[in-house]
Order: structure tokens, then C-alpha cells, then sequence
């Protein structure tokens, strides 16, 4: 089941535990469990240290198997082989389980040590998903550290009943002692903040605090994708105090799956791409302040040299040049239904929640590359693809739209405006929309649409104080220049023409090398 090169690395891992680790296996005679036995196999050729013990019948699901150490109850579980994003939280799991120490600051395991009350946490994901790893290694974490809390990661693929009653149509859906408790993509901080908001609370002001008495900053750079990072590393080099506040570290290649025209290597994924750069960056000795949604931009003026930027959080960083990279968000339809049926059949991300359509009939909205990608990938998964075009002509690659019409579950609406996306109150059951040239109006019965119809500029907190297009993006000039002396900017969130990761990369770069030249070149920044 496991690679040989793979079995090395993980034998290496293995050795870094020390505490025993007995894993209880919850199996039947069913493919599953025997597949699940195996990989348990593998695991204790390859570690001394951890026992495997079979349990038939019972209440657990099956298969399943969870961890503890001897003399402990069991508090984290995996329902479903984790493999594929999964394998990772798997090993993580294992190692502090087995005592490794976790890679968290000492005030968050107090904080998570301190929480008061019995926390069961259920997690259901897909494989496919690249935001469901971060959920699960969060949650296992906290039953690492607390022993009022327990974690179950659950393999929505596999477990289709449980996922049908509990009318979950996106993953990562996390319930908590039975109740619903959230969905996407959540942080460590943010689990924390719902759990414990007093302590939250708590911890948010002294981080505010800190930040409010850090010195200025020569370069500061709002935003963390791809055009942030090489703004920071760009910047770095050139020996000045450099720092990246940041709403996540990563931007949109943390809903990236693979990555396959980036220059330098064949082919990636998006959060090896993401944890590569923020690596890169942190050796730069830039200081990276995550969780930090910009709220307000106050330029440098003749009476204060420093430009100003203002968080969420109620933190404020000065800095005497900015680059700002806060890239773009998926583009929303805007009609009636979408929000009230989000996350419960209206979804973004196809490979994240694709597998839970499968057998079902699904839509998908636009017509460009991104849609068209997505209703290619759904077509292996579920019943039937009708492709909704607002256009006369489909705006993909002609290869692209050439191998879409060539699979035969796929139905292609040109020149068709979505009007209203409907329900039964509880999850999606079709859509509506308008033909163009006859005005008629049409109703398509589906489980699930999936909206792809581009990225808007992350710029709301932007607009009246800088230059905007009418599209809502930065105005910058070849240097990254903005309309503000000192404030430059670079990526998705600017007129650049093409929102690729390499373009930004460069953006990033020559906004930083601008910022410089700004420094260089200002009175204030020689004085200093």
C-alpha cells in the first residue's frame, strides 16, 4: 500500500516517537477494513512502539481505528483509510500522540489546556479536499492537549449515510457534540476563538498590543499569496526590516489542487506551493503576522512620514513604504438563493466538494477556464454536468473546450443568464435560468451548483483612498507604483492584465524592488 520510498520516510518519523502508541482497530470482513489492516500492518513494521488491536461488533464505525496511549482513552479517530491529504494528519497525529511535541506557541496550548467542558468533535471530509487536512490536524490537536477532547475524522465518500442525514454538502463539515459547528477552512485561532472567546478575546488584544508596539517597518507587505512572498523575499535581500501581515498565509493557493505552469518544476500543489514559500520567506528573517484582515490604509502625510495600515484585529503596523498583495476573491452570481443554499449545494470548490455529488446531477456556472476545468473533473464523479455560458461562445482554451464536449454526461447552455438558484429549504434542488435570445425562462433540476465565474479584487477596504479601476483593482504603473507616494502593490489585486501565479510572482518582486528605490530616494528614509 505504501511506497518503499514513502515507508523510509515515514520509518524516519516513526523514530522521533517517545511514548507508545496503541491504535484500536473497529473492523468487519468488508474490503475496507482489510485495506485498513494493511496499512495498520505497515505502520507497526515500521515502529516498535506502536500495537494494533482488532475489535469486532460494537458501536464504532466501521472501519475505523483510533489512537491512544496506554492507560488513556482514546480521543482521536479516523473513520475511513486517511490517505491522499489525509496521510499527513495520520503521521502528525501518530507523532504526538507518541509524545512529539507540537509546533505551537506556548500561550495556545495553555489556552487549549484551559478550555472547560467535554468537546466530541466529528469531521467530515474528501480526499480531494486540500482545506481538510488543516481542520483535522487542528482538532487532533486539541485531544492531544486537552483530555476533554475527542476528534473523528470521517471519510464522507465512504460514510454516504451519515453524510445523506446530516444533509452535508460541503467539506470540511465539522460537528461538535452532535450540532453542527462549522464549514470550510478554519484555523487553529479561529476553532479557538468560537470555543473560548473569552480567551480568544484575550489572546487577540495581547497580540494587538504587541503589534501596535512593533518599530516601523522599512517595507510592509499586506497580503501573503504569491505576490506577497516575493515581495517579502525581494525585500529582505536588500538588508532593510521587512514584514507580511497577512488575512492566511498562502492567499488562493490554499484552494489550489494542482499547479502545473509554474516555471521552475513540472507540476505541484497549491499548499506545497504555499508552505514553500512561507519557508522561504521566514529564512529571509521577515516577520510574518498571520490572521490579519486589513481594514484601513492611511497614507503618509506632511505632518507623519509613516503610512499606516489598520487590522481587524484592532492592531496597527507603520511602515515607511507598502506593497499591498491582498489578491481576489471567487466571483459571486449575486441572485437570489446563492446565499441562502451556500454550502448546502452551492459550492466553489469543485475538488474540495465534488465527491459529494457523486451519482448526482450538478451545474456548473461560466464558461472561462476555470469553469470549464470544473465541469471536466466533475464529469468523473457525478451523474451529468449541465455548463451554464452567460456568452455566445464558451472563453476556455480550445483544447479545454474540446475535451468537454467530448464527454458524453455533459449538457453546454450558451447565452444563458442564472436568475435564481432554488431549494427546499434545506439544500439545493435546481436552478433557474434566462435565455438571451428568446427572454424564455427555463428550470434545471440539480443537487448541487458549483459558481466559477472569475475572482474579485480583495480592495472593499481600499476604495476611496487609493485608485481604482472601475473593476475595483489597483492601479499601478510598471514599478507596482500605485497613486499614493510609498504605497505600491502587485497581483491579482491590480490592473495586471493576467491573474497567473508566476505574473504575480513578479509583481511582487518589482513592487518591492520599486519600494526600494522609493526608500533610497526619500529624504525621510536617509535622515533615518
Amino acid at each position: 500500500m505504501l511506497e518503499a520510498t514513502l515507508k523510509s520516510q515515514l520509518a524516519s518519523y516513526l523514530e522521533r516517537l517517545t511514548a507508545p502508541v496503541e491504535i484500536t482497530a473497529h473492523v468487519d470482513d468488508g474490503s475496507g477494513s482489510l485495506e485498513m489492516l494493511e496499512l495498520l500492518a505497515q505502520l507497526t513494521s515500521l515502529s516498535s512502539r506502536i500495537t494494533v488491536s482488532e475489535v469486532r461488533g460494537g458501536d464504532a464505525r466501521v472501519p475505523s481505528f483510533a489512537l491512544n496511549r496506554p492507560g488513556e482513552q482514546a480521543r482521536i479517530a479516523f473513520a475511513g483509510l486517511p490517505l491522499g491529504h489525509e496521510f499527513t494528519s495520520l503521521v502528525l497525529a501518530l507523532l504526538q500522540v507518541g509524545g512529539y511535541p507540537p509546533k505551537v506557541d506556548a500561550e495556545i496550548i495553555q489556552q487549549i489546556q484551559a478550555l472547560d467542558g467535554d468537546f466530541a468533535f466529528e469531521t467530515y471530509i474528501s480526499f480531494s479536499c486540500q482545506n481538510c487536512p488543516d481542520v483535522v490536524q487542528a482538532l487532533n490537536l486539541l485531544a492531544v492537549l486537552n483530555p476533554r477532547i475527542s476528534h473523528t475524522m470521517i471519510d464522507g465518500g465512504l460514510f454516504e449515510q451519515e453524510v445523506a442525514a446530516r444533509r452535508i454538502l460541503s467539506v470540511p463539515s465539522i460537528f461538535l457534540n452532535g450540532e453542527a459547528f462549522g464549514q470550510g477552512r478554519m484555523e487553529l485561532a479561529q476553532i479557538l476563538t468560537k470555543l473560548d472567546s473569552a480567551g480568544a478575546t484575550r489572546a487577540a488584544d495581547r497580540a494587538a498590543a504587541q503589534l501596535n508596539h512593533a518599530a516601523p517597518f522599512d517595507v510592509l507587505i499586506v497580503g501573503g499569496g504569491p505576490a506577497g512572498a516575493a515581495a517579502a523575499i525581494y525585500a529582505a535581500r536588500k538588508g532593510i526590516r521587512v514584514g507580511v501581515a497577512a488575512e492566511r498565509f498562502g492567499g488562493q493557493l490554499l484552494d489550489t489542487l494542482g499547479i502545473e505552469n509554474l516555471v521552475a518544476v513540472r507540476e505541484t500543489e497549491g499548499l506545497k506551493l504555499a508552505a514553500a514559500l512561507e519557508q522561504n520567506v521566514r529564512s529571509h528573517d521577515v516577520q510574518v503576522m498571520n490572521l490579519q484582515r486589513a481594514e484601513k490604509l492611511i497614507p503618509a502625510h506632511p505632518g507623519n512620514a509613516l503610512t499606516e495600515v489598520q487590522f481587524a484585529g484592532g492592531a496597527s503596523l507603520k511602515a515607511h513604504s507598502v506593497v499591498i498583495a491582498t489578491g481576489a476573491r471567487w466571483r459571486e452570481i449575486n441572485v437570489p438563493g446563492e446565499k441562502e443554499y451556500r454550502n448546502r449545494g452551492v459550492a466553489y470548490c469543485p475538488h474540495c466538494d465534488g465527491p459529494l455529488f457523486k451519482g448526482r446531477d450538478v451545474a456548473v456556472i461560466g464558461g472561462g477556464n476555470s469553469g470549464v476545468e470544473a465541469a471536466i473533473d466533475l464529469a468523473g464523479l457525478v451523474s451529468h454536468v449541465t455548463l451554464i455560458e452567460f456568452d455566445a461562445t464558451l472563453r476556455a482554451d480550445a483544447v479545454l473546450v474540446n475535451k468537454l464536449k467530448s464527454l458524453p454526461n455533459i449538457t453546454i447552455i450558451t447565452s444563458a443568464q442564472t436568475t435564481e438558484v432554488t431549494g427546499d429549504g434545506e439544500k439545493v434542488n435546481g436552478l433557474v435560468y434566462r435565455d438571451r435570445s428568446s427572454g424564455e425562462s427555463h428550470a434545471v433540476q440539480l443537487a448541487g451548483v458549483f459558481v466559477q465565474i472569475g475572482l474579485i479584487p480583495n480592495t472593499d477596504w481600499l476604495k476611496g483612498t487609493i485608485a481604482l479601476s472601475r473593476h475595483g483593482e489597483i492601479e499601478t504603473d510598471a514599478r507596482g507604483q500605485t497613486s499614493i507616494s510609498g504605497v505600491f502593490a502587485a497581483g491579482d489585486c491590480t490592473t495586471v492584465p493576467f491573474k497567473q501565479i508566476v505574473i504575480a510572482m513578479s509583481g511582487g518582486a518589482a513592487a518591492a524592488l520599486g519600494a526600494f528605490d522609493h526608500l533610497i530616494r526619500s529624504p525621510v528614509a536617509v535622515a533615518a
